[in-house]
This record gives C-alpha cells, structure tokens and sequence, in this order.
C-alpha cells in the first residue's frame, strides 16, 4: 500500500504558490474605470487634503528635478555649487531629497500600482496604434516626455503643479499655462496622429 505525500509537499508545490503570487498581483480581473466625474472630485479632494495637511499643492516635476540634482551632487558637487539653479536645491549641506515634494513622487508611484492593482490593470503593455512599431512608439514617448519635462522646467511646474495647484488658487499664469497646454496638445495632435492611427 503506498501513500501519496501531501500536495504542500509535492515537487510542485513552489511552482503552484509562485504562481499564486504572481495571480495574486496580475492576474486580477480587470474592473471598468471610475466615472470622470467622480475622478474628477476625488482629485480634488486630494488636492484640498493636499493643501490643509502639506500646507503645499500636489507637483511631480520638481520632486523628479530634486532627485536628480542628489545624483548630480553626489558624483559632481562642484558643479552644484557653481549653479545658481542647483544651489538654490543642493550644495554645502543642503539635501535636495528635503522637500515635501519628494516623498510625493514615491507616493504616486505607489498610489498609481495600488489603484492599478484594485482595478486590475497591472501589466507590461505598450499601447500604440495599429501602424507603428513598439520601438517607434517608445521613441516617440521618450520624444514626447522630454519635451514635456523641459516645458514643466521652464513653466516652472507641470500639469500637476501649475495647472492643477496653481489653478485652484487662481493663479493667472498658471490658467495661461493650463490653455497652452491644452492648445499645444490640440495643435500638434494634427501632426502625430499617425502614430495611433
């Protein structure tokens, strides 16, 4: 008479949880996006919470901006100190990672994989149009996104930052940047929209 090991001691059984752990992150069913609206309320009430805990807004491109000039004073601190820009963030004993919107970079990312994760949509995708290569499509992102970043630079702040906290309390420039964003985006939508058609 022979006896069969139990299952959590088969050979199998690492396999069967890895793949539980993996099911368990990207093999969720995938739930319809919250309607615009209500979106559009949740954002702000975090903006408002962002405002009366932080006493600042929300923004991303200056936490990103703040992060890079660590690295950069880390491996060329002289020429942090030699730029007025970089000084105003680094230099002497100054930690550009010591800003409140440091830590709200890290957040997004982790509220982004997390609200991802609820409606399952956590996956490695590329989305693109029919007639463009996955390349191209990474090309043009990357195009894209530097453009964006130098833009946010030179504005200032970014979409987050300039139009969505600077818009809440009435800032005129950060209205005018609001409608150029969205002009410049309705202008050259024209020109690359072959690379979703």
């Amino acid at each position: 008479m022979s006896v069969s090991a139990p299952p959590s001691l088969s050979p199998q059984a690492p396999d069967v949880q890895r793949r539980t752990v993996r099911d368990f992150f990207l093999a969720r069913p995938v739930r319809p996006y919250i309607h615009p609206y209500l979106g559009a309320i949740l954002l702000g009430l975090v903006l408002f919470l962002a405002f009366f805990i932080t006493g600042n807004g929300l923004g991303a491109s200056g936490g990103l901006n703040r992060i890079i000039v660590f690295f950069q004073d880390l491996i060329s601190p002289a020429h942090v100190d030699r730029n007025a820009y970089l000084l105003k963030m680094a230099g002497g004993d100054k930690n550009p990672l010591d800003d409140w919107v440091v830590p709200m970079v890290f957040g997004t990312l982790a509220g982004g994989f997390v609200s991802g994760w609820i409606f399952g949509r956590v996956k490695v995708e590329t989305n693109k149009g029919p007639n463009i290569s996955v390349r191209s499509r990474w090309l043009w992102a990357f195009v894209g996104g530097a453009i964006m970043g130098y833009g946010a630079r030179m504005a200032r702040g970014c979409t987050s930052g300039q139009a969505l906290s600077g818009g809440a309390t009435l800032s005129v420039g950060s209205w005018a940047f609001m409608f150029a964003v969205f002009g410049g985006a309705y202008a050259v939508a024209w020109f690359v929209r072959r690379l979703w058609n």
